[in-house]
């Protein structure tokens, strides 16, 4: 349906404490990559799409498998992709890279292509998958309820993991499910430069703004396929981590594009903080002192590329799960991003988890059903 679904902005925000032990989805740490699917879904673009999924699965009914190790919000110093071939010169100096250069493009997601099946339960169905977003396919893993449908949709943005060990589908497995078992098709998107998408050089050079991308044209391919029972009109995002800011982007780059957004653990919505956290010698952060400088030496860039200076085109209501004992984003980012949308009368909400670290634990059941609750009231 519609590609714009804009939604009133509420008058105020509400920051509440909810007192709970632990919060996010910790992963396997002994998980292997999963094995090469048996319809091919990547970079070549050759895969074949199965029937539509409200029809009966062709492939064989696959266990489980493990989604690979715990995601790291921070940068990994030996993290190389992305980076542009040296091959390709020096960087460009065409323009500068600022986050308003993407606001209101025509981004085209379409083609989604369902591939292998990975996991089937008494609740839903797993499938590997891939997408076209502009001019590049974007693998991913998708979670489908059982049953005819239609269902709402969440689109899932992934915490940093060091694409040279990254897997498909990693980084919030128990999100993909919980959210598919609470009766959500969960789309969880690679990103370019991850698993099976196809590799952009030009990554780093806009300061991985791709990402986003990549989110908001899996909302568009969503809505663009029959392939998938998906109700256009209630589609979400939600982001973890690293990608608890690829969400705020998304939303800024497409205002009303969904009906709701939930960060769980994010990044802090003004980047000079993220760089101060977490930049150190490494290919990806040699190149951004090298380009752009650090903050101090060059303001305007880092605000230029943070979204705490756009949320007033911020039209979706926003949940802020955070735990009150995170070391990896500190709780003042939270409450920063909290009091910057309740300034940019975004409708948004903040929750904390009082003891809980970045990794949620314990208290992962809880948290979930506090989203799922929020999805369910804005999505209706």
């Amino acid at each position: 349906m519609g590609h714009g679904h804009a939604i009133g902005r509420a008058a105020g925000l509400v920051l509440a404490a909810s007192m709970a032990l632990a919060g996010c989805s910790p992963e396997d740490p002994t998980a292997q990559p999963l094995p090469s699917p048996t319809t091919a879904v990547g970079n070549s673009g050759t895969d074949t799409p199965s029937e539509a999924l409200t029809g009966t699965p062709s492939a064989p009914v696959a266990s489980p498998a493990p989604d690979g190790p715990a995601d790291a919000a921070a940068p990994s110093p030996s993290s190389t992709a992305g980076l542009l071939p040296a091959a390709d010169g020096p960087p460009p100096t065409r323009g500068p890279v600022r986050l308003e250069r993407w606001f209101d493009r025509e981004l085209s997601g379409s083609g989604l292509r369902i591939g292998r099946l990975r996991e089937q339960t008494s609740e839903y169905r797993s499938y590997n998958v891939s997408y076209r977003s502009q001019d590049h396919r974007i693998s991913g893993v998708l979670n489908v309820p059982q049953g005819r449908g239609p269902f709402p949709a969440v689109v899932l943005a992934h915490g940093y993991i060091d694409p040279a060990i990254y897997v498909r589908g990693q980084g919030m497995p128990r999100e993909r499910r919980a959210l598919a078992a609470s009766g959500f098709i969960a789309l969880h998107v690679d990103y370019r430069n991850h698993a099976a998408s196809d590799y952009d050089p030009a990554l780093q050079r806009t300061f991985r703004l791709g990402y986003p991308v990549d989110v908001v044209n899996a909302v568009n391919a969503l809505r663009a396929t029959d392939e998938v029972p998906v109700d256009d009109d209630r589609i979400a995002l939600m982001g973890r981590s690293m990608g608890g800011g690829v969400v705020y982007k998304a939303l800024e780059m497409a205002p009303g594009l969904t009906e709701a957004a939930v960060v769980w653990a994010a990044v802090s919505s003004d980047e000079a903080d993220n760089y101060r956290q977490f930049a150190r010698p490494s290919p990806f952060w040699n190149y951004v002192d090298d380009r752009w400088g650090p903050p101090d030496e060059n303001p305007d860039f880092w605000k230029g590329i943070s979204p705490d200076q756009h949320f007033n085109r911020i039209t979706e209501p926003v949940l802020i799960v955070h735990g009150t004992a995170d070391t990896t984003c500190p709780p003042r980012w939270a409450s920063h991003t909290a009091r910057a949308m309740e300034r940019a009368g975004v409708p948004a909400v903040l929750k904390w988890y009082e003891g809980e670290g970045h990794t949620f634990g314990a208290a992962f059941d809880q948290a979930m059903a506090r989203t799922v609750r929020f999805l369910d009231n804005r999505l209706g």
